[in-house]
């Protein structure tokens, strides 16, 4: 495991950010850096462009810390933990946003394909919740990334949109078990948003029967999704807890 670091703090509130070499999570790793926090920018194998939103940090006099581990193992979550705390002192925010996706129809999915979806994004979300349990300070925030697909049933996700409800409820039942630790829970559900994730495996006319079914008629932008995990970031989200906040633009 790998670990690059740079700049300095203007706030003590770290957070941690699966998936975050790229996409929006990358994305989420710069604004958040720029609002002040102390990021913990973790990737699973892309370490070239993790470094990449490092440099762009620190050319921006922002703090951050890049650490290399498979979210889908307990180990990885617990080194990846462990290494913030060392890096910072403590974690205050966890973001689960490292997912993967698959477009399919169920009978036609090889069990490797259900296990790997399965396996980042249920267990690798539950893992990282888990172990925010145990280390967020008071006053934390777990903030897991769904799929508005929930409400959509759509023809090939069935095993995706499947481990986001999965998610959802997960999601629920924990900030209902962190009573009195004043830590939230929530999940935010993007619509169908131009990322490479989102590209993947999709035929151009897919690609734009999605886009034209919100009634703002395009494709969510990285950007749409960032101003909303930045604010459940944030302390004016406070009082929002055990709920699924759906960025879609109105798709569902």
């Amino acid at each position: 495991m790998q670990a690059v670091q740079s700049g300095q703090s203007q706030t003590n509130k770290v957070v941690v950010i699966t998936g975050a070499s790229r996409g929006i999570g990358a994305e989420l790793a710069v604004k958040l850096a720029g609002q002040g926090y102390q990021v913990v920018i973790n990737y699973a194998s892309a370490a070239q462009q993790a470094e990449a939103v490092l440099a762009q940090i620190k050319g921006a006099g922002g703090v951050a810390a890049a650490f290399q581990a498979d979210v889908s193992q307990v180990a990885g979550i617990k080194a990846l933990f462990d290494f913030a705390e060392q890096t910072y002192g403590h974690v205050d925010v966890l973001v689960n946003n490292a997912g993967v996706f698959s477009v399919s129809p169920i009978q036609a999915l090889d069990d490797a394909a259900i296990d790997r979806l399965i396996d980042i994004n249920i267990k690798g979300t539950l893992y990282g919740m888990r172990e925010a349990a145990k280390r967020l300070q008071q006053g934390g925030k777990i903030i897991n990334l769904s799929s508005s697909v929930i409400g959509m049933n759509l023809e090939g996700y069935g095993v995706y949109t499947a481990t986001k409800a999965a998610v959802e409820s997960l999601t629920r039942i924990m900030a209902k078990e962190l009573r009195s630790r004043d830590i939230t829970v929530n999940a935010v559900a993007p619509g169908p948003t131009a990322t490479e994730l989102f590209f993947q495996g999709k035929s151009d006319e897919l690609v734009q029967r999605l886009a034209k079914a919100s009634p703002l008629e395009r494709l969510g932008t990285p950007e749409d999704i960032v101003k909303v995990l930045a604010f459940m970031v944030g302390e004016d989200s406070n009082w929002i807890n055990a709920q699924v906040i759906r960025a879609n633009g109105g798709i569902v």
